[in-house]
């Protein structure tokens, strides 16, 4: 069973590498290989599923490998199967392999086909291991991966500019919401030392007399877990960035966020059940939310233009449905409830481009105007609901509708614009002025050390607030991409000095960090500067410059790089990220919260400026010059 697990897990990524080895031209062998992949990928869920069987169904944990273990931190490599992972389990492959055999057809001929493949394969293979994962860092380098393919999938079709911008709006509410999931596996660690394992999770709990922590800080791990879970499933107050991310090809949008990635959230949600579900308060707050989400998104819903608008607020009644059973213990119906869900919001976005056509056909063959009543066996309903209240409160409900509840202006009013004028203010400060500021704040430091005997403990203070300025000097930048790279490599190189104030016996896990960290930058800033090589950005912002298509292979070099910068789980950074967190842990618990905002805008700075140089539309000034080289 144990390489059952493994094969199901792994068989996406080789998939995804004979993919990437293929010629983006030859569309038959990609499809050919997509398809016998998606195949045995079934052949081994089939097979765990009776081997699970076999053993009758309980719960099986098993640990590959240590990735990296100190006296009081350990990274195992460990996966998790029980009746939740299984369900999600199928219904993954279900719904993957009609996407696959969909899209050999569908996608014929797109300039962008090798591209999707390999995306969906990342995605695939990044929501294996959230589902199997055994506990929570697993779990965030799936999440990670997930996070990644969505903004590349909403950004497909690179050449126009909503799809691109929608994708960095998804991405940058995915960053804001990993806040939660990150101080949330810091918390784990913190309150639970080594018994963070999904399967331990519920024996904690056994006693109720003697929970494994205060109440307080329960509440304040669920609350942080609810955030996690709210903005990957697009629940209140992050309901507007999913029909939004319904750009992406027709497919995508059904594997993403009509079908699995929706859910991703309610899956969070069963993993830590014992913890949220501990408090009658936390229960009421997750129906709460449900609540809240299934009113303003069915109401949302009625104004949308397009059909896979009104798909995308469906699903997302349905999930905030499904957190409301979740908070009345209603476990095995929300699982049903989830299937069934995804299988109609996968089947519904495939067959809407057919049933438009279908009704245009039907409206250019008709010499009347044309209109898609209700059947006359329906006439005999009564008045909705809506046409019973007086006209004023149709209007305002129409217009509450069409603003959608106005919970994109109050997000960003919360979350983007303060941190965006801070660091506007911090940009508009002369280069020599910050610079002489920083060496004055180093040298304190050092008469603070040396001569008034100052506990380096105490001096990590001034370095987390400099690593936060910088971060947002680089989430505010808008004339130059190297200032971007460099403000987002100092953020991290503060953090690591941060780290060493705090425990000088930490410098090897801070270079186990700075390992993934430099490289990357070395390597976004010889990209960059081939990329702009005759580009001037002095006086107009950065703009799309859609490089990917003049430049591919430079461009992918700094994808990589922004890979590397925001901790992607391919690079040292993420498990470095991890061991600063449990170093914050083990000696000043108030650093969790700088360094994980710092980590986090910075993943959205350096996103934005790949997809403003990497995606848009090419100008023939543009092949030209490429040409010309």
């Amino acid at each position: 069973m144990n390489g059952l697990m493994l094969t199901s897990e792994f068989i996406p990524l080789l998939g995804f590498l004979f993919i990437f080895l293929t010629s983006r031209n030859n569309e038959k062998k990609i499809a050919t290989i997509s398809f016998w992949f998606s195949h045995a990928l079934g052949i081994s869920i089939a097979a765990l599923s009776i081997a699970w069987g076999i053993e009758g169904f309980q719960s099986h944990e098993f640990e590959w490998f240590t990735l990296y273990a100190t006296d009081n931190y350990s990274f195992p490599i460990l996966f998790y199967l029980d009746r939740v992972g299984a369900a999600y389990l199928f219904c993954t492959w279900a719904i993957f392999s009609i996407i696959v055999k969909y899209c050999r057809v569908y996608l014929h001929r797109e300039t962008g086909f090798k591209r999707f493949f390999l995306t969906i394969f990342g995605f695939i293979f990044g929501l294996n291991l959230i589902i199997m994962s055994g506990s929570i860092d697993m779990l965030f380098a799936g999440w990670e991966i997930v996070g990644i393919t969505s903004f590349l999938l909403i950004a497909f079709y690179r050449h126009r500019v909503q799809p691109v911008r929608n994708a960095l709006r998804a991405y940058s509410i995915y960053r804001f919401c990993d806040i939660g999931l990150l101080l949330g596996t810091w918390m784990s660690h913190m309150l639970f030392h080594e018994s963070q394992h999904f399967s331990e999770l519920a024996h904690l709990f056994d006693n109720a007399a003697l929970p494994p922590a205060g109440y307080a800080s329960l509440l304040l791990l669920s609350f942080l877990i609810l955030i996690a879970a709210s903005g990957k499933s697009a629940q209140f107050p992050f309901c507007f960035w999913l029909p939004r991310a319904m750009e992406g090809p027709t497919p995508s949008s059904a594997i993403f966020y009509g079908a699995l990635s929706v859910h991703l959230g309610v899956f969070l949600l069963f993993r830590t059940t014992p913890i949220w579900s501990y408090h009658y308060l936390t229960r009421f707050i997750v129906f709460s939310i449900g609540l809240l989400t299934v009113i303003i998104a069915s109401i949302s819903e009625k104004t949308q233009s397009n059909i896979k608008g009104q798909i995308a607020y469906a699903s997302i009644t349905q999930v905030g449905f499904m957190f409301m059973e979740l908070s009345l213990g209603l476990e095995t119906l929300v699982l049903f409830h989830f299937m069934g869900n995804a299988f109609l919001r996968s089947y519904q976005l495939l067959v809407s481009p057919s049933i438009v056509a279908h009704l245009l056909r039907v409206e250019g063959s008709t010499d009347t105007d044309f209109y898609i009543r209700n059947s006359s066996r329906f006439q005999f309903l009564p008045a909705s609901i809506r046409n019973t209240l007086p006209e004023v409160l149709q209007n305002t409900l129409y217009v509450f509708s069409l603003q959608e509840g106005n919970l994109e202006l109050m997000v960003r009013s919360a979350l983007w614009e303060p941190l965006k004028r801070i660091g506007a203010t911090i940009n508009r400060i002369n280069p020599w002025l910050k610079l002489l500021s920083g060496l004055g704040v180093f040298a304190l430091i050092w008469v603070a050390i040396t001569m008034l005997g100052v506990s380096a403990h105490y001096l990590a203070i001034p370095m987390s607030v400099l690593m936060v300025l910088a971060s947002l000097s680089a989430f505010s930048q808008k004339h130059s991409p190297f200032s971007v790279w460099n403000a987002i490599t100092l953020s991290s190189i503060l953090a690591g000095i941060a780290v060493c104030f705090l425990n000088p016996g930490a410098w090897f896990d801070v270079l186990i960090f700075a390992s993934g960290i430099i490289p990357a930058w070395i390597l976004g800033i010889a990209a960059l500067a081939k990329l702009l090589k005759n580009e001037n950005f002095a006086d107009s912002p950065f703009a799309y410059r859609a490089m990917a298509e003049t430049q591919p292979k430079f461009s992918l070099l700094l994808f990589l790089s922004f890979l590397g910068l925001v901790g992607f789980p391919i690079s040292p950074a993420f498990l470095g990220e991890d061991l600063l967190l449990s170093h914050a842990s083990s000696h000043a618990p108030w650093f969790a919260l700088p360094i994980t905002i710092a980590f986090v805008i910075n993943g959205i700075a350096a996103a934005r400026v790949f997809q403003r140089l990497c995606m848009g539309r090419p100008t023939e000034l543009n092949v030209v010059e490429e040409g010309m080289r």
